[in-house]
């Protein structure tokens, strides 16, 4: 490709070949093979489809996958490489080898920094260029891993299969420490970074000070564009919505305080959450599969009375994720630590009131008080206040969800965030 220092205009767009490096099989790529597609990374397969559609971008996407044979096709203009999930490292650079040789990228777009996989290639291809995505920064996650569980909350309720997985919550949190090195290897070793945040920059130029950084927002899953929005008169009234809720991160018990506060008040109560059902312990084969955390708010559950008032949904495709946002009173995200939820963007497009834990990057997504409300994680006291505030205030929970819906819509704008993206790969290659 011949290169210029004359700026974005002078880059022949016609000839930008693209390898993303994803940690997920898209949808396209799983039917292909017979298997069910992934509920996971959703957010990336409409922006692939748009950077394909726009004509001026050739694109594979690469990843691991469970299979035994290496796997190279096309599907809707995309080419997809496929490399068997358990090679070894030697087999691994065979099969990167094989894909650079194929495809001849421009650009590596490494999507997720906390497997292993994209350093292969890298170490592989190291005279390639490479742009890294951030996604939830897994380096820093892991300092807020246990969500203000005590020592004694962990050992108590260790179960059979984290016995037998060796496999904690304190384990749990080191898998997260050791993903954070191979992490922070990818900053320093990435030509630039594309990010969305404070947090994200911050962290990112504390890594490596001499790293490039790009800011881009990303786009959401096609469902959450169009149809119907959500209504005060067509939602439950007094549920709650949670996207995740498998591990202490993702905040499941200090909700649970706080609605504890308020079932006297609202009988009807209820928190709906995606996901499967952590407690289960319905069977010898469920109480053996289950998790020291699923037992912990299994006993919280029990504990404030909740049986009645917490509901587990089973993993949902973004249709169902859409009608269980539209039928919620209140979407909450009540994480520990997070980097700019896609879950907390989904809730807002459709206009359902938010409250969002004031953590990580998520001051930069929202303007507190306006398109969300915001609170200190462990302060479930402050949580069930602001609840009760959406619930019997009525103009309250209108001007949530409006101004929320109006942020969400311009900063997860397709086509900004297409032309966003295509910049920041077109200035790179003609730096």
């Amino acid at each position: 490709m011949t290169q210029s220092k004359h700026g974005a205009s002078s880059q022949a767009l016609s000839d930008m070949k693209i390898l993303w490096v994803v940690n997920t099989i898209f949808p396209d790529a799983a039917i292909h093979l017979g298997m069910e597609p992934s509920v996971f990374g959703g957010w990336m397969y409409g922006l692939a489809r748009d950077l394909v559609n726009s004509e001026d971008v050739d694109l594979a996407v690469a990843t691991i996958f469970p299979g035994a044979e290496f796997q190279s096709f096309s599907v809707n203009g995309i080419r997809y490489y496929l490399i068997p999930q358990q090679c070894g490292n030697a087999k691994l650079k065979d099969s990167w080898l094989k894909i650079i040789s194929d495809f001849t990228p421009d650009l590596v777009h490494i999507h997720g920094t906390e497997f292993g996989h994209g350093m292969v290639l890298m170490n592989a291809c190291s005279s390639l260029k490479y742009v890294v995505s951030i996604q939830g920064l897994v380096s820093v996650c892991h300092r807020y891993f246990l969500a203000g569980l005590s020592v004694w909350d962990v050992l108590g309720n260790i179960t059979f299969r984290d016995v037998v997985r060796w496999n904690t919550l304190f384990h749990a949190k080191h898998d997260f420490y050791k993903r954070g090195q191979v992490e922070q290897e990818y900053i320093r070793r990435a030509n630039a970074v594309i990010g969305r945040t404070d947090w994200d920059r911050a962290h990112a130029l504390a890594i490596n000070p001499k790293v490039s950084y790009h800011f881009c927002n990303e786009s959401l899953r096609d469902e959450f564009y169009c149809g119907e929005k959500w209504s005060l008169g067509s939602c439950r009234h007094h549920s709650i919505f949670l996207s995740q809720a498998a591990y202490p991160i993702k905040g499941m018990h200090q909700v649970l305080k706080a609605v504890a506060l308020l079932k006297d008040s609202y009988p009807d109560i209820l928190v709906e959450v995606a996901g499967y059902d952590i407690t289960n312990a319905a069977t010898l084969k469920s109480r053996l599969k289950r998790s020291g955390y699923g037992r912990y708010i299994a006993s919280m559950i029990r504990q404030y009375g909740l049986e009645k008032h917490v509901k587990f949904l089973g993993p949902l495709r973004a249709d169902e994720m859409k009608k269980a946002y539209l039928r919620s009173n209140i979407f909450v995200c009540p994480s520990s630590i997070e980097n700019s939820p896609n879950s907390l963007g989904e809730a807002q497009i459709l206009g359902v009131p938010c409250i969002a834990a004031y953590c990580g990057g998520v001051p930069s997504m929202v303007e507190n008080g306006k398109g969300a409300v915001l609170y200190q994680f462990d302060e479930y006291e402050m949580l069930s206040f602001i609840i009760n505030k959406v619930f019997s205030e009525i103009k309250f929970a209108v001007c949530l969800s409006e101004n929320g819906a109006a942020e969400a819509a311009v900063r997860h704008n397709r086509l900004n965030n297409l032309f966003n993206l295509k910049k920041v790969y077109s200035e790179f290659l003609d730096d």
